[in-house]
């Protein structure tokens, strides 16, 4: 076909537009589509906090056992400036702890689940003792952790332990369904084990890694609220208990209202961190 037969073509006639217009329309849709999802989960926190608010005002249920949202912020602001109970110094001992183990349990985990990968033969081993591990209830290790390590560390000890093993058997599974031709492929070439587990294994189980990241934000603040429910003298989970037990609501709901922000926040940070390393990698 000679030049001017292909500028003759589709697209000098000015038929590609079609194509454009059409992948507009999806887009369009797309976003339609988008906003429509986030203004149903506006509409439902919207419905709740409405009907929670409603509730005790009407005396469907006991006031004193609920409390209610408008009370929740003069409460936070009350507890900012309190001398005992400050609401930002428990806030901040629980997102410490929450940070330190996810930290702890995401690195452990990835390097357990790298160990099993290179020698098959451990896996073998220890399989059978991870799922029973996996399965068992964690807050029946919280009086074990707490005679064992004490108030503080059997806190962070909790959160390892309800994250880290699910968070094996997620990367391991991931490092085992990798391209079994892309490392054929490797191979071929010559390439060491080493070689194929940080060239190929690793690289291609990034988004499984990302989704154990996002499991893990929730399952090491439980673990840390259930170790400060047992053992801690600050935090989050200790204004809980507290509050609890003398009643007051007020301070129970604002206490859990933060756990919600703080774990919408970490999810919010693993999703942005997401979302660069997949524009990278394409």
């Amino acid at each position: 076909m000679s030049a001017a037969d292909r500028d003759t073509g589709p697209r000098a006639n000015g038929q590609a537009g079609a194509p454009s217009d059409m992948y507009a329309a999806f887009l369009r849709r797309v976003r339609i589509r988008r906003r429509l999802i986030f203004a149903c989960q506006a509409l439902a926190l919207l419905g709740f906090v409405l009907v929670w608010e409603i509730a005790p005002r009407a005396h469907w249920v006991n006031p004193m056992l609920t409390s209610y949202p408008s009370a929740i912020w003069p409460a936070f602001v009350e507890m900012v400036g309190a001398e005992d109970n400050n609401i930002l110094f428990h806030t901040w001992i629980t997102l410490v702890e929450t940070v330190v183990g996810f930290a702890i349990s995401m690195a452990l985990g990835v390097a357990v689940a790298m160990a099993l990968w290179w020698w098959e033969f451990l896996y073998r081993v220890v399989d059978p003792f991870m799922v029973v591990a996996n399965a068992l209830p964690k807050i029946a290790l919280v009086p074990i952790f707490y005679i064992w390590l004490g108030d503080e560390a059997s806190i962070y000890a909790m959160a390892v332990a309800i994250a880290l093993f699910i968070t094996i058997l997620m990367v391991y599974s991931g490092f085992r369904e990798t391209d079994p031709n892309k490392i054929k492929l490797i191979r071929t070439f010559g390439a060491s084990k080493a070689q194929i587990l940080r060239k190929v294994v690793l690289p291609g189980n990034v988004p499984v890694m990302i989704a154990a990241l996002k499991i893990n934000v929730g399952l090491a603040l439980v673990g840390v609220i259930v170790g400060e429910f047992q053992a801690a003298k600050a935090g989050l989970g200790h204004l809980i208990i507290y509050g609890s037990q003398i009643f007051a609501m007020n301070l129970v709901m604002t206490a859990i209202t933060i756990l919600a922000v703080i774990s919408t926040v970490m999810y919010l940070i693993i999703l942005y961190v997401e979302n660069r390393v997949m524009q990278h990698r394409q």
